[in-house]
């Protein structure tokens, strides 16, 4: 067994919404420190979202990670010298983590053409996501294939 237990960081809320989930966002949104950028960006794509929604952007964006949200993911597993890849459910915080990681990489992703800043990006991907589709829901999708793909391997679960 593993001598430690690794210690859980507290996230503290967003100063504008107060929410734990728009912090997550807007430190996965960050890149080389830059948090005031990150977060105007987010805020942005908040603001975004409202206006073509005309709902709350604080309930919208719980809903499109909602939806975002994987159940079931393959961990691979030695067994016997193979490797086998073992469907498993999703433990709560993780279910979080890989939903918000999904959504910022697919916004990232997204062409040019249509949308310039980060928050057009973010708030389309968010838009999406909401009425399941998109890159986000796509590879949810794809993890919950894999994992019924592999349902044989079901019984090496640990």
């Amino acid at each position: 067994m593993r001598t430690n237990k690794n210690l859980k960081r507290t996230i503290a809320p967003d100063p504008v919404y107060n929410n734990r989930l728009i912090a997550k966002l807007i430190n996965r949104s960050m890149l080389d420190g830059r948090k005031t950028v990150a977060s105007t960006q987010v805020y942005k794509a908040l603001e975004i979202v409202q206006s073509k929604t005309k709902k709350d952007a604080l309930e919208t964006f719980r809903n499109a990670l909602e939806n975002i949200k994987p159940q079931l993911e393959v961990r691979t597993r030695r067994i016997g010298g193979a490797a086998y890849q073992v469907p498993t459910p999703v433990k709560g915080d993780r279910k979080e983590t890989l939903a918000i990681r999904w959504l910022v990489n697919a916004a990232r992703q997204r062409s040019n053409s249509t949308y310039h800043t980060y928050a057009d990006k973010l708030a389309a991907e968010i838009l999406d996501a909401l009425n399941n589709e998109g890159s986000a829901i796509k590879k949810k999708l794809d993890t919950h294939k894999m994992a019924e793909a592999n349902k044989a391997f079901a019984h090496f679960r640990w």
